[in-house]
């Protein structure tokens, strides 16, 4: 088999606080509503109908707290590329909706590693996860918690 691996293979004890896991940037289209729309089978007019929106005095399309949400997942980033062989289970995520997010705006996200709680055999990583808009505003902030094998010696 051809080992194809994007990073040095992690396990838990390979982690320090402060380390930052930076996943790409992404414009919330409106193609981007439509499929969120479709796939969590939200309809109220807020996420989808731009001329209502503006009634209510937005700007434009206002994100589901999940589509911003889901901006965090680990997978667009390197993060579960470097633990593909310690990785036992993602076990915890909590959120916090700090500002809206429009149809349009930029969303930058990222995790940092804040906690490492050591077991026997594996350890819980602990990683606050955050966007940024194009403005470098926090429109969400988080946990996401991971449980990963420790190295064997």
């Amino acid at each position: 088999m051809i080992s194809h691996q994007l990073c040095e293979q992690r396990f838990f004890d390979d982690f320090a606080i402060g380390e930052r896991f930076n996943i790409p940037s992404r414009t919330m289209t409106d193609a981007l509503f439509a499929a969120f729309q479709l796939a969590s089978g939200d309809n109220h007019p807020v996420h989808y109908d731009v001329e209502y929106c503006r009634s209510l005095g937005m700007p434009d399309m206002l994100a589901h707290g999940f589509q911003v949400l889901i901006q965090t997942a680990a997978g667009a980033g390197l993060f579960p590329h470097c633990v593909e062989e310690s990785l036992k289970a993602f076990i915890e995520q909590s959120s916090k909706f700090l500002l809206p997010v429009f149809s349009g705006d930029t969303l930058y996200p990222s995790l940092e590693v804040v906690e490492l709680i050591p077991g026997r055999t594996t350890g819980v990583l602990a990683m606050r996860s955050q966007i940024l808009n194009q403005r470098g505003e926090l429109v969400m902030e988080g946990t996401q918690k991971y449980l990963l094998r420790k190295r064997s010696t």
